[in-house]
């Protein structure tokens, strides 16, 4: 007689284990789809950046786009949000930021918008324009372009001329001036602003100032080779469509550009924002590296970045100064 409340029991018990392990199994399949919903929306992120960048250019208000300062508000904007994705959804614990990293970050990117830009303008792009004018060359063709095809023509120009550098900066002695750059031994959102003064000139080196282009159509080409080199450059775990990674730089493609298995290994992938150009010249190669850095990897201060170019010459004089060591009997 007892036997039946016990075997209800039983069957209670079993039911409920049962049942707590179908909620189990419910709860892990949601969260499963959830981390995989939210790297589907991560990766898609790239592409759709650049997508709103091209409407906010071609159809924002035209107070805002004809402000000198609308290219410096929207980087900013771009660069933060990206920096932001970087506490939401990381890639490697690894290069997870710290106070010192940040402040760095910060200082270079500060330094981009404020005297290489002034050097640029100064020393490159109105001595460029001042030979334009004088030699009568005029672009008026491309003033007919639709303006998706003009942004584009933005893009290519600035990033040829920074490919074609970047790999001059790789083979000759104008490694001194990047190899700043790849002391580096973590990739974040900020860190491409990072590396030796005279090599951030170099690298902004370009010829679009020979073309006859609207503003917008300039600022739009600016906004969007940031945003490519600050995915690029991001800690974010984000792997765009293949489509995306085909023609723009990803961090598949960077990191493995900053890899620490050797300075050969880092000879490709020189493409900022644009890998086509990698692809079409033969310098591409697959891959991703966890590890980045230089020269056992040592992390190097504002000021070492800053002198690292004139390290021969140092070198050079303390050697001089140095008093020969004599061998003891």
């Amino acid at each position: 007689m007892d036997q039946q409340p016990a075997t209800a029991a039983l069957s209670a018990d079993l039911r409920s284990i049962g049942g707590g392990a179908y909620v189990a199994d419910e709860a892990s399949s949601a969260a499963a789809g959830r981390t995989t919903i939210k790297q589907a929306v991560f990766n898609l992120l790239p592409p759709a950046t650049v997508a709103v960048i091209i409407c906010f250019w071609a159809f924002g208000p035209t107070s805002w786009i004809k402000s000198p300062w609308s290219i410096v508000i929207a980087g900013a904007l771009t660069t933060a949000f990206v920096q932001t994705l970087e506490w939401v959804h990381e890639r490697h614990a690894d290069w997870r930021l710290d106070k010192r990293e940040f402040a760095t970050d910060v200082f270079y990117v500060i330094l981009g918008y404020t005297a290489i830009a002034w050097a640029s303008a100064t020393l490159a792009e109105e001595p460029l324009k001042a030979l334009k004018q004088s030699l009568g060359i005029t672009t008026p063709w491309v003033m007919q372009l639709p303006f998706v095809v003009q942004v584009a023509l933005v893009v290519f120009l600035i990033e040829f001329g920074q490919y074609w550098m970047h790999r001059l900066m790789h083979n000759t002695v104008l490694w001194w001036t990047h190899a700043p750059h790849h002391h580096i031994t973590q990739l974040n959102a900020m860190k491409g602003a990072v590396g030796n003064p005279l090599e951030l000139f170099l690298i902004s080196l370009s010829v679009v100032a020979l073309f006859d282009l609207p503003q917008a159509a300039l600022f739009c080409g600016f906004n969007i080779l940031g945003a490519v080199s600050t995915f690029a450059h991001a800690n974010v775990r984000s792997d765009p469509p293949l489509w995306y990674a085909y023609v723009f730089t990803t961090i598949r493609h960077h990191s493995l550009h900053h890899t620490a298995l050797s300075y050969e290994d880092t000879r490709c992938n020189y493409g900022n924002s644009l890998i086509l150009l990698d692809r079409l010249f033969g310098t591409y190669r697959d891959g991703e590296s966890t590890v980045v850095g230089q020269d056992d990897r040592k992390r190097l201060s504002i000021w070492e970045q800053t002198i690292f170019p004139a390290r021969p010459l140092i070198d050079r004089a303390k050697a001089r100064r140095s008093p020969p060591v004599s061998a003891s009997g």
